[in-house]
């Protein structure tokens, strides 16, 4: 996981990418071979990145989002603006189905969220179309 100051200069994502693409390539993933990047862009416009972790038991592995969200919150960050993930594979490499709850407690409805291979973005979604109805902080009434 790292963190680096951005820019407030709209990048068309190259900035996570570059952040995305380096960190993958640290990624600790022996038993899939499948290594993942993510990175995301915090309200205060710094970079935040992370990549997957695997563990020889499997449910306690760590996906590269969720590395991420970790290195925000630990560095103060509460909000996530846009977020961009980077892996290899047959189709659009997106965040798993608990990434996306996890993207969901710091992000709104709205956010972009970029699936890319290292050569690129391939689409971009909002939270809402990955994960439509979803239930957020203030379904607790936060």
């Amino acid at each position: 996981m790292q963190a680096t100051d951005s820019a407030r200069v709209e990048d068309n994502g190259a900035a996570l990418l570059a952040a995305a693409r380096d960190v993958r390539e640290r990624a600790h993933a022996p038993y899939s071979r499948f290594r993942v990047g993510a990175a995301l862009r915090d309200e205060h416009g710094t970079i935040h990145a992370g990549c997957n972790v695997e563990n020889a038991a499997y449910p306690v592995g760590t996906c590269a989002e969720a590395g991420a969200i970790a290195a925000m919150v630990a560095s103060g960050g509460l909000r996530i603006t846009e977020i961009l993930v980077c892996g290899d594979g047959a189709g659009l490499v997106t965040p798993c189905g608990a990434c996306r709850q996890r993207i969901r407690e710091f992000a709104g409805p709205d956010t972009p969220i970029h699936a890319a291979t290292p050569d690129g973005i391939a689409r971009t979604f909002t939270l809402a179309e990955l994960l439509p109805e979803s239930f957020g902080p203030e379904t607790l009434g936060e």
